[in-house]
């Protein structure tokens, strides 16, 4: 390693423990600034690090557009710290990489889709019979509560008490710990789900609730997998593909179309729905109200119903 590249590295474990000391897990930015470091030494770059050294390591990754801008800014917050020790280093341009703040719309299930998916979830891959005992209590458990993937996956054995049907959700994306209850048929499945678990690993080498065929916490990486295959034999692939997430955009725009349904005041529930699926601000739930058709023609009817004179 090149004498800038070592210096630079250590540069780098400074600043993530600094930030990891503030709060921040910076696992992702971690690996970012690292694959710098392994720029930096493979181009046999010397310092200060400067713009042309950043747009080439930001240029070497064949990634989508919002990646390299991620990865930017990044470097960019990094540089600032790394100044205070090296004034050499350049003023990195905070619009060099602008982000396209474009949301893609999600994909929302209907009823017959949904019923095809865990169909699928149920049979995918004969050669690899471990991936339905995961995959269906998972999917369905996303598909019912509308959780993240990755709060799904973080899920100790501790966390779900399957005797009142309660799951404790920690480090969630806004850093905020919530309690989930889940309904009585999901609740059954995960119940089911554990007692196979528990046979097939009676002494865990880890706490995780859903696990690998190994025993494992089971990774985005496999869990991304199966239900690439799943998704595929229940014929979702097609067009726009369904993605895990969409479950979670499924889950709220379905609680407030029964809200409509009900004559409820979905409006005033929203904040309990904020709080049940994470949310850190009232508006980030209020995105879903416009994410399906049917709730927007449901919301509609309300507004001109409210709106006629007895």
């Amino acid at each position: 390693m090149s004498t800038f590249s070592s210096r630079l590295s250590k540069h780098v474990e400074a600043y993530v423990a600094l930030r990891r000391s503030l709060g921040f897990s910076l696992s992702k930015q971690a690996a970012i600034l690292r694959a710098l470091v392994a720029y930096v030494d493979g181009e046999q770059l010397d310092g200060p690090l400067c713009r042309q050294t950043v747009l080439g390591f930001i240029g070497s990754w064949a990634g989508t557009a919002n990646g390299r801008a991620v990865r930017y800014g990044v470097v960019r917050r990094f540089s600032e710290y790394l100044a205070i020790f090296d004034p050499r280093t350049d003023a990195l341009d905070p619009k060099a990489f602008p982000r396209n703040r474009a949301i893609p719309p999600p994909r929302i299930l209907t009823d017959e889709e949904l019923s095809r998916l865990m169909a699928a979830c149920r049979s995918v891959s004969p050669d690899y019979p471990e991936r339905p005992g995961f995959l269906t209590p998972l999917v369905g458990l996303l598909a019912s509560t509308g959780l993240r993937s990755g709060e799904a996956l973080r899920l100790d054995r501790g966390d779900a008490d399957l005797a009142q049907g309660i799951l404790h959700i920690r480090r969630t994306k806004f850093r905020k710990d919530r309690l989930v209850p889940v309904h009585p048929s999901t609740l059954a499945v995960l119940r089911d789900y554990a007692r196979h678990r528990d046979g097939a690993f009676p002494r865990p080498d880890i706490p995780a609730f859903f696990v690998s065929s190994r025993g494992t916490r089971l990774s985005k990486s496999g869990l991304n997998a199966a239900f690439g295959a799943a998704r595929s034999l229940a014929g979702l692939d097609r067009g726009k593909p369904v993605r895990l997430h969409d479950l979670r955009h499924r889950f709220a725009v379905r609680r407030l179309a029964n809200w409509h349904q009900q004559g409820a005041d979905a409006r005033a529930m929203l904040p309990l729905l904020a709080t049940y699926l994470g949310h850190g601000h009232y508006s980030d739930t209020a995105y879903y109200i416009t994410a399906d058709a049917d709730l927007l023609a449901m919301a509609a009817e309300r507004a001109l119903a409210w709106g006629e004179t007895p």
